[in-house]
């Protein structure tokens, strides 16, 4: 049975949790999610999704109980992951800060794309918008953007999935898909269905 993981520090997890069983339902695949807090819990499953929040405090908390590098290890041999807004900015290799520039926090750092955290500033300047996204068909998913950060620039390995405002907003290198918006803030599941396919061909 196929098992899914939300890391689970911070952020919105439970509502992760609802859109992964929604998809799972909607694909009407048998399997379960489970939050992951240490890197026991990360064992089991057979993908994960990495939430928003604060990327820097969820890098350290990770660092600090060994969930961060045994993140790194599992994502490198293969390991699906969905990262939503902070998750995004964990993901990329190289980060910066809107106001500070170059910044050093604990990374996964496995997608080649340079990621500029707090690009649209503090949550007063949150908003909504629909975005196009054809992989997805032609129906527009609603972006919700929190302090979004934005996706600066790709390398050749990482296919964008979807812009806005000249930004990608969606993008995937191999089993790593990377959102600065938050697609479980919405009652549309479908960039959580294409995380389940890839775990499932993956199980």
């Amino acid at each position: 049975m196929l098992v899914l993981g939300v890391l689970a520090m911070q952020g919105a997890v439970s509502e992760h949790v609802v859109s992964l069983k929604e998809a799972l339902a909607k694909l009407k695949a048998a399997g379960e999610v489970r939050p992951v807090k240490k890197p026991a819990d990360l064992e089991k499953v057979h993908g994960i999704v990495i939430p928003g929040g604060e990327s820097t405090v969820i890098g350290r908390v990770a660092e600090r109980t060994g969930l961060l590098s045994s993140l790194k290890e599992r994502i490198r041999e293969g390991l699906p992951v969905l990262g939503t807004c902070a998750g995004t900015v964990l993901l990329a290799r190289e980060v910066l800060d809107a106001r500070v520039g170059k910044v050093e926090q604990p990374l996964i750092g496995l997608m080649d794309m340079k990621v500029v955290r707090n690009y649209y500033g503090r949550q007063r300047e949150s908003f909504e918008v629909d975005i196009n996204i054809p992989a997805l068909g032609e129906r527009p998913f609603r972006g919700v953007f929190i302090r979004a950060p934005v996706i600066e620039s790709v390398g050749p390995s990482v296919k964008v999935l979807a812009t806005y405002d000249g930004f990608p907003v969606l993008a995937r290198q191999g089993d790593m898909i990377a959102s600065t918006f938050h697609p479980e803030l919405t009652d549309d599941t479908r960039i959580h269905e294409l995380f389940v396919e890839l775990a499932l061909k993956r199980d």
